[in-house]
């Protein structure tokens, strides 16, 4: 296996961030190698917005949060100021991993029968009451997160990095396939909104030029006032109306459930800073989001469980099934004990714990499977020395969607950024903000749908949903030497997971071990596959116990598992900036300079 190499900083260049403006039809390239500083990202007129930053002389928390607001232009069914996310940071000169949580939250008035029909005493359905409404409109903490990264880390102020995003969103970008499709799985949605329909309630022609001059205000106005109007002002007015009161047309047959949002809620809202989540892993310091994500400790604790098996010298199919069986045990303990830590005591150092791991892999056999689902563990008890088998545990309900994105950063200094941001459901809540733009998220979909006082992840006021995005940032002796991570609702776990372990042990590339077929396991009867994966290793897996089924997104259709992106920083700091070469259309990665300058 090549072996993961350390950053070594260029020399410190001082420039003025005078960012040019954006070039026509920027190339798609998944793989970019290089010196100087690298972005990857789903989108090309997104990454060349962070490089330009970073040529301009902005560090890598300058180019990440303006590559994010050029996402919300051209990705805005996946993220954008109406939503939320996770900001995962390494610090050249201090040698340190922290983070922001920007996830959503509850309003203070959101009661626990939430989700319940008044007029059934049931559950909403999913699709479309919940998905399409006002009641699951979370508080945005994405701008928030942009504000305290640029606070904490930043060199520039919001301004000048929002200014790139709001002359593409005036100048507009190209339509591909992938924005188009986008828009046509949600038109009925879309065509339920007044403020929504003119911008998205139509088909963009594949080669149009899409302009959203409505966002290019609401950027400039905060660029000018800050955050001020968005949380305390207008903007929070304005957010307000539309979820208590949403905006529907008069023709639409959608059920729109009204939200509890009050302005006071945007008025208290803060992005938290936080510790990260940390595990060793083959010499490696593997750092992660922290609750309320749960992906930091779930990719954490199937980590420390691997590390019991030299999956480098078995046979593939053999480390396949160790990776399965370990995702479902540490599934199974997110759906136990991970929620929001302000609401809910999670036990995260007992989960991160060497001795919990060992005790958890006892469950596993090398030659059949776990019943599925497995029951969680017992946090309080344990000593590292197998006891009982694991028996069955309950189902857990998934309601994440898979419409997320996630955008990796390296500057010519060492910095490094992983940053994961959504609105959840592809398009949100479908209600975009009167006059500003942006879509509002979806995301309280993500808290259990019943009350169940015994659920980590249940509604609760001024709480965070749990989430799986997993932002990941890899040391070795306090040097980065990969960061990565993905979208996929409840996939991202896994795809993150799957891709340390294709790169750390399984000798693969970045590039390959993003490209590679997928699988997920998620602590249910069946392990989901691509189809490229089923006909690999499905056979040999399947004389292991497993029962591999395609995987299938219920709301694209598509079979695929993510969209990762990552940056892995080599010797003598060479950067090799990695993007999916095929799902979801592609992802964009490139480089500061391909030669060392």
């Amino acid at each position: 296996m090549r072996r993961l190499g350390i950053v070594v900083p260029a020399l410190l260049v001082p420039a003025l961030l005078v960012v040019a403006p954006a070039q026509a039809d920027p190339v798609k390239r998944p793989t970019a190698r290089g010196y100087g500083g690298a972005v990857s990202s789903v989108d090309p007129y997104a990454t060349a917005v962070g490089l330009r930053v970073l040529r301009a002389g902005g560090n890598a928390t300058d180019a990440a949060v303006a590559t994010a607001a050029a996402l919300g232009v051209t990705e805005p069914f996946s993220a954008g100021i109406g939503g939320g996310g996770y900001f995962v940071h390494y610090s050249a000169k201090t040698g340190k991993v922290r983070t922001i949580d920007g996830r959503e939250t509850a309003p203070k008035a959101m009661p626990r029968n939430a989700f319940i029909d008044p007029e059934t005493g049931k559950p909403y359905n999913f699709s479309p009451e919940l998905v399409t409404s006002g009641v699951s409109v979370g508080v945005p903490g994405t701008l928030a997160t942009w504000q305290r990264a640029l606070d904490r880390w930043g060199t520039r102020d919001l301004g000048d990095v929002l200014r790139p995003a709001a002359r593409l969103a005036a100048d507009g970008f190209v339509v591909d396939n992938t924005f188009r499709s986008q828009v046509q799985q949600n038109l009925e949605r879309f065509r339920a909104f007044t403020s929504t329909r003119p911008l998205y309630g139509h088909l963009p022609r594949v080669g149009s030029t899409f302009r959203n001059p409505d966002l290019a205000a609401t950027y400039d106005l905060i660029a000018d006032r800050g955050t001020a109007p968005f949380y305390r002002g207008a903007i929070a007015r304005e957010i307000v109306r539309a979820v208590r009161k949403p905006p529907t047309t008069a023709r639409t047959a959608l059920p729109v459930p009204k939200g509890h949002l009050v302005v006071r809620d945007l008025r208290r809202y803060r992005a938290l800073d936080q510790k990260p989540t940390h595990v060793g892993y083959r010499g490696l310091h593997v750092y992660g989001m922290a609750p309320s994500s749960s992906g930091g400790t779930t990719v954490g604790e199937a980590l420390n469980i691997l590390e019991r098996h030299p999956l480098g010298t078995l046979p593939r199919a053999q480390a396949l099934h160790l990776y399965l069986e370990a995702s479902a045990l540490a599934f199974a303990d997110r759906g136990k004990y991970v929620g929001d830590p302000a609401k809910v005591l999670v036990p995260r150092q007992q989960l991160l714990s060497d001795e919990y791991a060992a005790e958890r892999n006892c469950a596993i056999s090398p030659t059949s499977t776990l019943p599925k689902p497995v029951a969680g563990g017992d946090v309080t008890s344990y000593d590292g020395v197998c006891g009982s088998p694991a028996g069955r545990g309950p189902a857990a309900a998934d309601t994440e969607n898979t419409e997320t994105t996630h955008l990796t950063v390296v500057d010519r200094w060492g910095d490094v950024v992983s940053y994961t941001l959504t609105i959840e459901q592809t398009g949100g809540s479908g209600i975009v903000v009167p006059g500003r733009g942006f879509l509002l998220n979806n995301e309280l979909t993500d808290f259990s749908a019943e009350y169940d006082p015994a659920d980590p992840n249940r509604i609760q006021p001024l709480k965070r949903p749990r989430s799986s995005m997993s932002p990941t940032i890899v040391l070795r002796h306090r040097k980065p030497v990969l960061a990565l991570g993905s979208p996929g609702g409840s996939t991202i776990i896994t795809t993150v997971l799957q891709t340390l372990v294709n790169r750390i042990d399984l000798g693969m590339t970045l590039p390959q071990a993003i490209a590679a077929p997928r699988v997920t396991q998620r602590n249910g009867a069946t392990d989901q596959a691509e189809p490229a994966f089923a006909a690999a290793y499905g056979p040999a897996l399947e004389a292991l116990g497993h029962d591999v089924v395609t995987y299938e997104d219920i709301f694209t259709g598509t079979h695929e598992i993510g969209a990762a992106t990552g940056i892995e920083i080599g010797r003598g700091g060479r950067l090799t900036a990695a993007a999916e070469p095929d799902r979801r259309g592609g992802g964009s990665a490139g480089v500061v300079s391909r030669k060392r300058r």
